[in-house]
């Protein structure tokens, strides 16, 4: 067995059973490295391992999750082989009434199985015990109409289908890539059950029966009445009626309306006078379950066993009949039996002993697959087979007649269904080919003005293991999660506080909201910033947009790192320096090593034993400068703050030596000119007091004196005098401080600057 390599983007369909065929429905799913198998069922035409899907041809244990749509052979009855036989190891899915009669009805086909197999004559193996049954069965688990199951990123979300109690049609994402599987279901309200939904969601692929190809039924309401007539006629002249059925399913269907009618007809009909079976045991233990789920059936009988306190499925002229041994076969009556295409059982016991019989009717009420006995009768041959003994032949004589209560869709309702849900890729399955090619041929016609065009629908008709490969580019979309979604949710007005009256209101006034918080915002189209996390999960193929702060709260899974910066810069000048810098900007400096002492005032008793060395301080709680030499060193961890305060840093030691305020700093430095340590800023100002001479002449006064050299810690001040215009410069302060034009102060204010940047390096 092989197959191929899917890429990553590419979808597949395989079909295991059920491509071009009514029978052993089982199809595969892949998608992104998830596998979903839908149904699992066996073909009613054949016995043994021969009725099985093509199960060789794919590796089970691949299987993610498995989807039971409803409890029908044709859909459900290999699942124990499947669960129990076979190297699958998912997890099992169906609703709630189908599990409730799944054991009965694959109990009841283990044993029909088991007698029409002779193994001593060479007949193939059973396919499963009651064992197998059991163990399977615990395994099983239910999910509610409506509700969204999450399998490891595989999600799906079950339906109304028709079609019998507890069937579903199930829409499955993966990826974002929703595939719709109808299985079998029914379009047409019938007594019972609700017709099938159309999901809110769209789909991208919607797998879809083909059963009735391009058939049309009848309404249903002259259906019955022909049925009922049919019936009446055949018994108002001692006739016998067989009524072939799948013991659950339609079989309620037909005796809801065949109880109304005789109740409605009791003077004829009624008083035991033709009496109604249903000759089935399976029916007979799962008709509980009929009136356990009365609230999952439709609105029309929930209101009947309201109003009335009496539940539905309690029959007052319908009996059961345990076997034919006891059935005293006098005069008309009705016998609902199954199986429903006469293969076997008591259906088939029955139809050899009233065939001959031109009084009485056959009259088939579900749909027939190719090769079974169903089928065969409806070419009305004049013998049939005997089933214990196919060499002897039956006369047949009764007649036989066709009126579907199949729920399946027909032509009219598949189409509007497949228009509503609107998938460009539609594959088709449960259906003969000849049905089957002809429904695609109708349904490419009636698409046929899209052709060429994005919107194009496509439609695949595939057989047996044959796959069906499509592409797609699927649009990843997150979710907000936390203090995140606060941010992404525009402030209302006052008028979008009020109640809202109707949805059409508060999209309007929504739209308002918006509108009004862009242009605050001035955003141009309405756009809104929003920064966050984007935390992908592959395995699940979710994304979630966080904040950071939320990261650990909402994905503790994730392992978080903390990056630390680090920065060196180039520096000539004191420690003394950058340490008066530092705290004239930040108002948070710890010291952590100073060995030079440049942290101590000058009033401390310590200052006077300061030596060379490093210094370490923490500014603002986090960002670390170490200064040693001529090299200081940033360490901080990244952040918002720490990033601006680190900024900052950076700009004032490379600027710290040429800063006008270092000049009057500056407490140490060189001795030029052979002035002393201590007059270093005295020494400063006269460098640019000689600028001030080159520039002004003798209009430049510098009042210094004696006293002024002795206090250097005094302002020392010049005068420039020109003209009228006359201007006090404070060098201690390097600022003017009177000036009566300001074209001179602007070009004092320049002398200034240039003669701090002149002396600042000579240190």
């Amino acid at each position: 067995m092989t197959q191929d390599k899917l890429g990553t983007d590419s979808f597949r369909f395989f079909g295991l059973g059920g491509s071009n065929e009514v029978g052993r429905s089982c199809h595969i799913l892949q998608y992104k490295g998830k596998t979903v198998m839908l149904d699992a069922g066996v073909h009613p035409a054949h016995q043994g391992i021969a009725s099985l899907p093509f199960y060789d041809e794919f590796d089970l244990s691949k299987v993610d999750v498995l989807l039971i749509s409803h409890f029908h052979l044709d859909h459900a009855a290999s699942l124990p082989f499947v669960m129990q036989r076979t190297n699958f190891q998912g997890r099992v899915f169906m609703t709630h009434p189908t599990k409730a009669i799944y054991r009965w009805l694959l109990s009841d086909f283990v044993k029909v199985t088991n007698i029409g197999n002779d193994s001593s004559a060479g007949g193939d193996e059973n396919l499963y015990t009651d064992e197998d049954l059991a163990e399977s069965f615990d395994r099983i688990e239910t999910v509610d109409y409506h509700s969204t199951i999450d399998v490891n990123g595989i999600k799906f979300t079950a339906y109304h289908a028709g079609h019998v109690l507890g069937a579903a049609m199930f829409q499955v994402e993966i990826a974002g890539l929703r595939i719709l599987f109808t299985g079998d279901y029914s379009r047409e309200l019938d007594r019972h059950l609700n017709s099938a939904e159309v999901p809110s969601l769209p789909s991208d692929i919607l797998i879809v029966e083909s059963t009735f190809g391009t058939a049309t039924h009848e309404p249903r309401i002259s259906k019955e009445r022909k049925f009922t007539q049919m019936v009446h006629s055949t018994v108002s002249k001692g006739g016998r009626v067989l009524l072939p059925v799948f013991a659950l399913g339609r079989a309620q269907e037909i005796m809801l309306i065949l109880d109304e009618y005789w109740s409605q007809n009791a003077e004829e009909l009624g008083g035991g006078q033709v009496p109604i079976f249903y000759a089935s045991n399976l029916a007979r233990k799962c008709m509980t379950v009929f009136q356990t789920y009365v609230n999952m059936m439709n609105d029309k009988i929930r209101k009947k066993f309201r109003d009335s306190q009496t539940n539905p499925f309690i029959f007052k002229n319908i009996a059961y009949l345990k076997n034919l041994d006891e059935f005293q076969d006098f005069g008309p009556s009705v016998m609902l039996a199954s199986p429903g295409m006469l293969q076997n059982g008591l259906s088939r016991d029955l139809l050899e002993k009233w065939c001959p019989d031109e009084k009485n009717l056959v009259l088939i009420t579900g749909y027939s697959v190719e090769g079974t006995m169903a089928k065969f009768l409806m070419l009305e041959p004049e013998t049939i087979p005997a089933i214990n003994n196919p060499d002897v032949t039956i006369p047949r004589r009764c007649q036989i007649e066709e009126i579907s209560f199949a729920a399946h869709v027909d032509f009219r309702e598949n189409l509007e269904f497949v228009e509503k849900i609107g998938a460009p890729n539609i594959i088709l399955v449960h259906g003969e080919s000849n049905p089957m090619g002809r429904l695609k041929s109708a349904l490419l016609s009636n698409f046929s003005s899209l052709k060429g065009t994005e919107n194009e629908v496509h439609v695949y008709n595939p057989k047996n293991c044959v796959p069906v490969d499509l592409e797609f580019k699927g649009v990843k979309i997150a979710k907000a999660v936390g203090n995140i979604v606060d941010e992404m949710i525009p402030v209302k007005t006052e008028h979008t506080e009020n109640t809202k009256e109707n949805s059409d209101l508060e999209e309007q006034k929504d739209q308002q909201s918006e509108a009004k918080l862009s242009e605050e915002q001035g955003l141009e189209g309405g756009e809104h910033v929003i920064s966050g996390i984007l935390v992908s999960d592959e395995k699940n193929f979710d994304l979630n947009l966080v904040s950071l702060s939320d990261l650990r709260e909402h994905h503790t899974d994730l392992s978080t790192t903390v990056l630390k910066e680090r920065q060196t810069v180039y520096v000539d000048c004191k420690n003394e320096l950058i340490y008066w810098h530092l705290c004239q900007m930040f108002g948070d400096i710890e010291v952590l090593v100073d060995e030079e002492g440049s942290t101590i005032t000058k009033t401390d008793p310590m200052a006077e034993n300061k030596k060379s060395g490093a210094l370490v301080v923490r500014i603002m709680g986090d960002v670390k400068l170490s200064v040693s030499g001529n090299i200081a060193t940033l360490e901080w961890t990244q952040n918002i703050i720490s990033d601006s305060v680190a900024d900052s840093i950076i700009a004032i030691l490379l600027s710290v030596d040429s800063s006008p305020a270092s000049v009057k700093m500056t407490s140490s430095g060189c001795n030029a000119d052979g002035h002393e340590e201590g007059s270093e800023t005295l020494w400063k100002i006269k460098q640019i007091a000689k600028l001030f001479t080159e520039q002004f002449g003798d209009s430049f006064t510098l009042l210094l004196d004696k006293s002024n050299e002795s206090k250097s810690e005094e302002e020392i001040k010049g005068t420039v005098t020109i003209g009228k215009s006359a201007a006090t410069v404070n060098f201690s302060k390097m600022l003017v401080e009177e000036c009566n034009s300001n074209p001179l102060k602007g070009r004092i204010e320049s002398i200034l600057g240039i003669g701090a940047d002149l002396v600042a390096p000579l240190c």
